[in-house]
């Protein structure tokens, strides 16, 4: 068979909107919502927001490019990708990282999103609950979790336009409905407009290298680069789609729920709870978020559901991303069937959460799990899945893959691509782009990986 070239059982997208609405999907998932406004507290408010809009323009679009231009010249899954490109068995590791990132960050992105099922239940019912102990009864978040997977599955079996790009098409809208709304009472509630400054005034004497690199690394994981899924998604675009055109309305879309994300939050923070710290950490939406939502007069508890509906919704969008990426690759690559691949993969993955699932319990032997990286010390399961797979492998494929289009191929036949359906990319915009793939973006990647394993002092964290 020819190179690049889609054979029919892949399937392919329905339109350019069904496309974006799936990749932006991907993008945007409990990272935006849920990770983005913690971090942004950890960080310094509105100093860390703006060096975070500087990241994703600059680093994180040019990765968003280069993985969706991989992905339609070859027409494969990220393995595939590589070995159709011409690839050696070095090169072809990232897409089989790529692989391995997205079932194992499934298997425990899934117990957060789990998570979200119930709260929206006992927001709804107005019930008090104690995060602390929710996360600590088995008999809660195993199953949560099992049917949020349930979910996932049953939209991958329906393919790609008849179940993914009808899927995005449906809850990408709903997801802006409802962040718009819960914004909107946010920043009208008295008391509101410390929450705003705070988010919106940069102290840019709060921007410290610290800031940059966990800046940098929420643009990663916030635009979905180093996942292999805008690979995946790519395969699927038909030639005359305008890539450079969908990418900016896909990293637009991402940034602007990141941004809306904080907007719900802070302002609600500083207007109901002034004595809490914004930077709570990871327990701000869990913990601190219902207290705020059972203050709003009237229909807190409507408020507080529609919040964690939110969330549920934008970790779907993000999971049926994950789980098509090892799909596609057993289809390309095994010959399997979609309902095979899926339901395997699927199943598996419960399989792999159940450890996740039972983390934060504690006395087990996953809660005790520890490891110690380069001097960072990691407790519990949970969090070395996390950091390995979510975090460092996430880096490594983005460096992998920048310097694969960038210095072991030809990076102007991936300009090329680009340029596709996208005449206004000539020029300057496709120097700039081959520019910053060969030289910035691995410059940038290989001063987070330094600091992760503590060149620069303490192990830091990407984000």
């Amino acid at each position: 068979m020819q190179k690049g070239v889609k054979t029919p059982s892949r399937g392919q997208w329905g339109s350019t909107f069904g496309f974006i609405m799936a990749a932006a999907g991907s993008a945007v998932g409990l990272g935006n919502i849920w990770r983005f406004p913690y971090i942004t507290g950890q960080n310094g408010g509105g100093a860390f927001v703006f060096v975070y809009v500087i990241c994703v323009l600059l680093i994180g679009l040019p990765l968003l490019l280069n993985e969706i231009a991989l992905g339609r010249k070859s027409g494969k899954n990220p393995v595939g990708a590589i070995k159709v490109t011409g690839g050696n068995r070095f090169w072809q590791s990232s897409g089989v990282l790529c692989v391995l990132v997205c079932f194992a960050v499934l298997s425990y992105y899934s117990v957060i999103a789990g998570w979200t099922i119930g709260y929206i239940f006992t927001e709804l019912i107005n019930i008090p609950v104690d995060f602390a102990v929710f996360v600590q009864t088995p008999l809660y978040v195993v199953p949560l979790c099992m049917l949020f997977i349930l979910l996932t599955i049953a939209v991958v079996l329906g393919g790609v336009s008849g179940g993914i790009e009808k899927a995005a098409k449906f809850l990408m809208p709903i997801l802006f409905i409802i962040i718009v709304l819960i914004a909107a009472r946010s920043v009208t509630l008295p008391g509101a407009g410390a929450g705003i400054e705070y988010y919106l005034s940069p102290d840019f004497s709060k921007i410290n290298g610290r800031v940059v690199l966990s800046a940098l690394g929420q643009a990663f994981f916030s635009m979905s680069v180093g996942w292999g899924l805008m690979i995946t998604f790519g395969s699927y675009l038909p030639k005359e789609g305008n890539i450079i055109q969908s990418s900016g309305w896909i990293a637009g879309m991402d940034s602007i729920v990141a941004l809306m994300g904080g907007l719900m939050i802070f302002p609600a923070l500083f207007a109901l709870l002034p004595g809490v710290s914004p930077d709570e950490g990871p327990a701000l939406v869990f913990n601190v978020l219902p207290r705020v939502f059972d203050q709003i007069e009237p229909f807190g508890n409507i408020i507080g559901s529609m919040f964690f509906v939110l969330l549920f919704v934008a970790a779907l969008t993000s999971s049926i991303s994950m789980l098509e990426v090892p799909v596609a690759y057993f289809i390309d690559e095994r010959k399997w069937s979609r309902r095979k691949a899926t339901w395997i993969i699927g199943v598996a993955a419960m399989l792999l959460s159940i450890p996740s699932s039972l983390a934060a319990v504690q006395g087990n032997v996953f809660n005790r799990f520890h490891f110690n990286f380069f001097g960072r010390d990691i407790f519990g399961f949970f969090d070395m899945m996390d950091f390995f797979f979510g975090t460092l492998a996430v880096v490594l494929i983005c460096l992998m893959l920048s310097l694969y289009t960038g210095w072991a191929k030809k990076i102007g036949d991936y300009a090329s691509e680009l340029s596709m359906g996208a005449p206004g990319f000539q020029g300057f915009p496709k120097r700039a782009w081959i520019f910053f793939i060969k030289w910035i973006c691995p410059v940038v990647i290989i001063l987070v990986l330094m600091n992760m394993v503590g060149v620069f002092g303490e192990p830091g964290e990407v984000a």
